[in-house]
């Protein structure tokens, strides 16, 4: 039946694949192994009762090998009841060894279709129909960082998710700091669960299902309302999850002898509350990727946005649109086309490896979908929502995922660059290169690049694209004068102690993400520095905001902490930054004050960080200071009492010795940080940090823009240069000819 297969005809393939499956199927179970089964039948019953339900899962040789997962290849039955219906699953899937996608697997990863065998696991039923389940891995399966554990879940039974039918809740813990006794859920995001798995009613069964046993003992219903907006696992739910999860790893890596990243399905039965771990098994993606080999995708451009989504693969590919409604439309998909589709099914493989990329309405990114997108090299999307309605057969698409977690569609073909990288042979400067950073979901990634640290985390992305709410229209939410907008924020906190919580919380595990994926390098976090034209956009901004005529030099920076109109919001920036370093203990976070004018303002703003238990010298704590206005140089012994560093702002500091707002067009050619007069502010202040022992470095635009700018301040002795991501391998570069120009020689 499978001699002369060709993988690639997809008719032909189903055709002899139901055969092989029949052939099998037909073939009645052997006496003393159908009696062996009906005993285990009888003991499990024994031990659980005359309502037992078991779940029937096929288990091959070939399956969960380090270098090939088989994931979902063979089929599982689940809610199964009585002698009958056991008999005929562990028969159903025996045949599933010959399921359409296992022979082009097999076929694919070179192994021999008739060395394969399958074995069957019968396992008493979790009632996860009755709570939840999903799915870990103990690395996050997008960068590959192995400091984390990423857990996933959703209501029902776990098939959803597997198969990618729903958008799950996902979460990540720390594990360094976790094996160290710090216990906190890193960072969070609530998906969508728009339907529940559950066990079907006598009478469910759909009609004309061949046989009792399958897949039928299950359906899907609609999540009420109040689940979807809720987390499924609460804060101690996941810990635990974590915490069994790092002892699988640990148990696997000793055995082996190194690292095992591992791939698990949890679950959590709601007659005993208790969590049950159902399957373990090697990740075989992201683990074996090279840790010296860096791949860059950067876009040209931007175009219009179709959909976003959740972003596997960190790749950008363009091509045809084809929708997809079911399996029956597989057959005129045409290698090189976008795949879109509600979801992807575990048959769809052969056309799925053909795709230039794959975007699908539903699922997370620990999905069926995901999994063999990743395996593959495909770029895919996953739980887009509406993607298969806005988007058409037949348009040009780009999708890109590389832009962090969150991935996006555009309209139209877009041009873009790849670049490789082998960060073994890169040569390093003695001069600390470290990176700015704002996006928590780019954070993972952006920690392979080579780097001393973080010299800019930016607060104001965080609170603009996380949060979204200005944090006094959660401390006041009565003073917000809309009633729609009042009720969209009490719709968005309403799962939080207080609105405020919902802040700390949001601000907190963003700035938390950045720190733990590059400790314990140092992280140096820049207090919001929003003008007021920018705070005022955020959802209730607008009751709390003045109307300036020049943002940029007013109410801004440190200027706000103290003041009555914002003193209430820095509080909470305190209690967030207070529960990095002192909760979560990631210790290696250091405070910058940014826009700070005067040294009487300086010494305000230090006194009401140690009011809320951010004091200076405490704990390890050290605060630095923008140095980005003229005062700051100008008094740079004064502000060096009160700080342990400083970072020269470029931007604001060329803005301001020159007189020149860099917002403005019509003046934009007089904006240059070359200007001699400028130069002669950053030889001043380095000249001043070193005359008082202090750290400085530079987190503006210059150096990433002008090379000439980098050796002037490797010239000068400067202590760092923070860069963009983007800009950080031609600057290390371009400093390391720079330096040995000096002659100073490179790092080892």
């Amino acid at each position: 039946m499978l001699d002369g297969l060709d993988p690639s005809n997809v008719g032909d393939l189903a055709r002899r694949a139901a055969a092989a499956r029949e052939l099998v199927y037909g073939a009645p179970l052997p006496p003393e192994l159908a009696h062996g089964i009906v005993q285990g039948w009888h003991t499990l019953r024994a031990e659980y009762g005359d309502g037992l339900t078991v779940a029937v899962r096929s288990s091959a040789t070939a399956e969960d090998l380090p270098t090939a997962s088989f994931a979902g290849q063979h089929e599982s039955y689940l809610n199964i009841q009585g002698e009958t219906a056991l008999l005929d699953s562990v028969r159903r899937c025996f045949a599933s060894l010959f399921t359409d996608r296992a022979i082009v697997y097999r076929i694919e990863n070179g192994f021999d279709h008739f060395k394969v065998w399958l074995s069957v696991g019968v396992m008493k039923m979790v009632r996860a129909d009755l709570a939840c389940s999903g799915v870990i891995f103990t690395l996050d399966t997008e960068s590959g960082f192995r400091d984390v554990v990423f857990v996933t879940g959703a209501y029902g039974l776990g098939e959803n998710v597997v198969q990618g039918a729903v958008d799950p809740d996902e979460y990540y813990v720390f594990k360094p700091l976790f094996r160290d006794g710090r216990r906190f859920v890193l960072r969070r995001r609530l998906g969508g669960k728009a339907i529940r798995m559950v066990y079907a009613a006598p009478g469910d069964q759909a009609a004309g299902d061949p046989a009792p046993g399958g897949r039928d003992t299950t359906r899907n219903l609609p999540t009420e309302p109040d689940e979807c907006a809720r987390f499924c696992l609460d804060d101690d739910a996941v810990l635990e999850l974590a915490g069994a999860a790092m002892r699988i790893e640990d148990h696997y890596s000793m055995r082996a002898g190194h690292s095992v990243p591992m791939d698990i399905e949890w679950a959590r039965d709601g007659i005993d509350g208790k969590l049950y771990i159902v399957q373990a098994r090697p990740e075989t993606v992201a683990s074996r990727r090279s840790g010296t080999q860096l791949d860059e995708y950067v876009l040209d451009n931007k175009g219009q946005v179709l959909v976003s989504g959740r972003a596997v693969g960190g790749k950008v590919a363009c091509g045809r649109a084809r929708v997809v409604a079911d399996v029956g439309g597989l057959g005129e998909f045409l290698p090189g086309e976008v795949l879109v589709a509600e979801t992807t099914m575990p048959d769809w493989g052969t056309v799925m490896k053909t795709a230039a990329a794959v975007v699908t309405d539903r699922g997370g990114r620990t999905c069926h979908a995901a999994i063999v997108a990743r395996e593959i090299g495909v770029p895919a999307l996953v739980g887009c929502g509406q993607a298969t309605v806005a988007i058409r057969t037949g348009d040009e698409v780009t999708v890109s995922c590389a832009e962090g977690d969150t991935g996006h569609v555009y309209a139209g073909r877009i041009s873009f660059r790849k670049t490789s990288t082998d960060l073994a042979a890169l040569a390093m400067p003695r001069t600390r290169l470290m990176v700015n950073i704002g996006n928590p979901d780019t954070a993972f990634r952006t920690r392979f690049l080579p780097n001393d640290g973080v010299g800019l985390a930016r607060m104001e992305f965080i609170v603009a694209e996380h949060i979204r709410i200005h944090p006094m229209a959660l401390v006041h939410p009565d003073k917000v004068e809309d009633d729609a907008i009042r009720a969209e924020i009490e719709r968005i906190t309403r799962n939080y102690p207080s609105p405020a919580d919902y802040f700390v919380r949001e601000l907190s595990e963003g700035v938390g993400t950045i720190a733990a994926a590059f400790y314990p390098k140092t992280v140096i976090v820049r207090m919001s520095d929003f003008k007021t034209n920018e705070y005022a956009s955020l959802m209730g901004g607008t009751f709390f905001e003045p109307d300036e005529a020049n943002p940029m030099l007013g109410f801004r920076g440190a200027a706000r902490y103290s003041h009555p109109a914002y003193a209430e919001g820095f509080a909470l920036e305190c209690r967030a930054m207070k529960r990095v370093r002192s909760e979560m203990g990631l210790t290696n976070v250091r405070l910058m004050i940014p826009f700070c004018r005067r040294v009487r303002e300086a010494e305000d703003v230090l006194h009401t960080m140690a009011r809320h238990g951010l004091e200076r010298g405490k704990d390890g704590l050290e605060i630095f200071v923008m140095c980005e206005i003229p005062n700051n140089v100008i008094q740079i012994d004064a502000f060096a009492c009160l700080f342990d560093g400083f970072s020269i702002g470029s931007n604001d500091l060329t803005q301001l010795v020159l007189g020149v707002d860099r917002d403005s067009d019509i003046v934009a050619f007089d904006f240059d940080e070359r200007d001699p007069g400028v130069l002669e502010m950053l030889r001043q202040a380095i000249l001043g940090a070193k005359r008082n022992r202090r750290h400085i470095g530079i987190c503006g635009q210059a150096p990433s823009d002008y090379p000439e700018m980098a050796r002037y301040l490797v010239q000068e002795g400067i202590d760092s240069i923070s860069l963009n991501p983007d800009s950080v391998l031609a600057t290390a570069r371009n400093l390391v000819a720079a330096e040995r120009a000096f002659g100073i020689k490179p790092r080892e």
